[in-house]
């Protein structure tokens, strides 16, 4: 088995749009979204499908997506925290 992680961009019933284009592609076992961090986990039969025909396959979708590297994870951390901040900071009483 092997895993790629993917960053999409997801906004409302994007989730379902993705999961569509996943589901014509063969060798596909599992498939985990997050859509808070705009991350998807596809865990596919090894070496049955190339990880390029799933990025493709996704932007054949009409969905942005790229490999998911770690400055995405360091950025996605740094607007949850940001935004967290925001909320306190505006918490304000009229």
């Amino acid at each position: 088995m092997e895993t790629v992680e993917l960053k999409v961009e997801m906004v409302g019933i994007h989730e379902k749009r993705l999961r569509k284009c996943l589901s014509k592609l063969r060798g596909i076992e599992k498939v985990e979204v997050d859509a808070y961090s705009q991350k998807v986990v596809v865990t596919t039969a090894a070496g049955y499908l190339h990880r390029n025909k799933l990025l493709k396959a996704i932007k054949r979708g009409g969905l942005k997506a790229d490999f998911w590297s770690p400055q995405n994870e360091l950025l996605s951390a740094y607007a949850s925290a940001s935004y967290g901040s925001l909320i306190r900071f505006n918490n304000f009483n009229f």
